[in-house]
């Protein structure tokens, strides 16, 4: 019973950082016209919690001890610049809803790799709830499918999917063959962000063209957005340690839901009947996913993939 309450509590604040983070990005990508600089100043912020944080633990010194894990570590910083940069060239030249719609494919990559790659068993009713619950999410965030067109744009969407894919298996690895902790990665990630966030908004001109001023009524803003990545490394890493990859991205299928109801009540959003109707297809496909040790009473593992 302990152990499923814990589960359930890091998935539930992986679910929630990564809600507050997505609302304040996009309030502050508003706030500052720029997907760049917005990008720059969480990642400050979150630079400033995550050292807080390792030198209340002690384990500063061990960010400068990495050996040749380092090589790994950037990469991961490297795939999580990537996943942003791409998708935002898609937005430049796609539609919106094609975008959230090639965004999301990430989930049946994440099957793909995981079936093919890692030889793991998943049944025709883990990819029934994947597929219910994506459907609904797709309804959640809005997506006009009769406005659907592709264009050469959409294939960084594709790529954008891909990295998030990619990163995530890679993180699995630096865990697993490095044992790597949570913490180490989440500060080399969140430090490469930042550098190739700078570097890329000074070279468009977006850092230098910003009223700086205009920070004095943003800061609790930006802190916050910091505080909720440093709640998404911490939950996030955690959780892809003890958990395989597809399971971890299931779940976060349910972060639109919990984003919907923070435009509800904190941007002024409205809660549509489309909305409302893919939050219950959502659960739909979480109770079909929910459902497999019964569905599958030969499978002796939990969802997980732990005993």
């Amino acid at each position: 019973m302990r152990e499923n309450l814990k589960t359930t509590g890091m998935f539930g604040g992986m679910i929630l950082a990564w809600s507050i983070y997505y609302a304040v990005s996009k309030v502050l990508v508003g706030a500052t016209g720029s997907a760049l600089l917005a990008g720059f100043l969480l990642r400050t912020s979150a630079l400033v919690f995550l050292t807080l944080q390792l030198l209340l633990d002690g384990s500063f010194s061990r960010l400068f001890h990495q050996g040749k894990a380092v090589r790994i570590l950037l990469l991961i910083g490297v795939f999580g610049f990537l996943l942003d940069l791409f998708a935002n060239l898609g937005y430049a030249g796609g539609s919106l809803s094609t975008g959230t719609a090639l965004l999301k494919t990430d989930v049946l990559m994440v099957n793909l790799v995981t079936v093919i790659l890692y030889k793991k068993k998943l049944y025709a009713s883990d990819w029934l709830g994947t597929c219910i619950m994506l459907l609904g999410v797709l309804l959640v965030l809005g997506v006009d499918f009769g406005s659907m067109r592709l264009n050469g744009y959409d294939l960084f969407f594709l790529l954008s999917a891909a990295c998030v894919t990619a990163n995530a298996f890679i993180i699995k690895r630096a865990q697993d063959r490095y044992h790597e902790d949570a913490d180490m990665i989440s500060y080399y990630n969140n430090f490469v962000v930042l550098l190739l966030f700078g570097t890329t908004a000074a070279a468009t001109g977006d850092l230098g063209g910003f009223a700086w001023e205009r920070l004095g009524k943003l800061w609790w803003l930006i802190a916050l957005g910091g505080l909720a990545q440093t709640g998404i490394y911490f939950f996030y890493y955690r959780n892809l340690k003890q958990h395989e990859v597809w399971v971890v991205k299931l779940a976060l299928l349910l972060m639109p839901v919990l984003s919907c109801f923070i435009g509800v009540f904190f941007l002024e959003e409205e809660l549509t009947t489309r909305k409302m109707l893919g939050i219950l297809i959502v659960l739909a496909g979480a109770a079909v996913l929910l459902l497999r040790g019964k569905l599958h009473p030969e499978e002796k593992k939990t969802p997980s993939g732990r005993a």
